[in-house]
């Protein structure tokens, strides 16, 4: 639900990847941001209207997606659609970060624009793990971007978990990312992601932005 930018550039992307695409909204100028080439459906309406959401194919939905501009509308059209037609792949565009925590603990999944923004902001401004990449919604754990000292080149990835008593999520290395094994040695230039409580993630900077202790 919802042909912006962001709903028109995610219905493109699903059908490109092979996915059948139905895009909802009450405004059928909209519909021109998906381009002579999309071939799904197109539906004039409101996300939260049953009627709308069957003609929609609701019904052999595997997921839905509630990206309008209002928050309202989102979170009403996830709701019913998992409420009311017990589709379970359901997310929501929220803008107030406040209330994307409250529906996140409901158990629908949010994204909220203004706080992944500025967190996205915020971690090119500040050091290296100082926001997070990513925090689940009750505050208890994060994905951090942590700093490693130049004197853990050459340790194992394993090496270093067992020092910050913390687990290695993954490593970015040439530009790609990967899921590093036991034998996985840390290299020059690589940037370790940790998943890390919430408690504990200036015990594992600390840690990891010394050099390792003598062996």
């Amino acid at each position: 639900m919802g042909c912006g930018r962001v709903g028109s550039t995610l219905a493109r992307g699903l059908e490109k990847r092979g996915h059948t695409v139905a895009v909802i909204d009450v405004n059928v100028e909209a519909f021109r941001r998906l381009g002579p080439d999309f071939d799904g459906q197109t539906v004039k309406g409101v996300g939260f209207d049953r009627e709308v959401l069957v003609e929609a194919g609701i019904d052999k939905a595997d997921a839905f997606a509630a990206v309008s501009s209002g928050d309202n509308s989102n979170i009403l059209s996830a709701r019913v659609v998992r409420e009311q037609f017990g589709v379970q792949n359901v997310v929501a565009r929220i803008y107030d970060p406040g209330r994307a925590e409250v529906y996140e603990r409901l158990g629908i999944p949010t994204v909220a624009t203004v706080r992944w923004t500025a967190d996205q902001v915020m971690r090119r401004l500040l050091p290296a793990g100082s926001e997070p990449a990513w925090r689940d919604p009750s505050g208890a754990v994060r994905l951090v971007e942590v700093h490693v000292h130049p004197g853990w080149v050459g340790r194992s990835i394993k090496r270093i978990e067992e020092a910050a008593e913390t687990r290695v999520a993954f490593v970015f290395r040439l530009g790609q990312g990967m899921v590093p094994r036991d034998t996985t040695i840390f290299q020059d230039g690589d940037l370790i992601f940790a998943a890390v409580e919430n408690s504990r993630v200036s015990v594992v900077e600390d840690v990891l932005n010394a050099p390792p202790p003598a062996e």
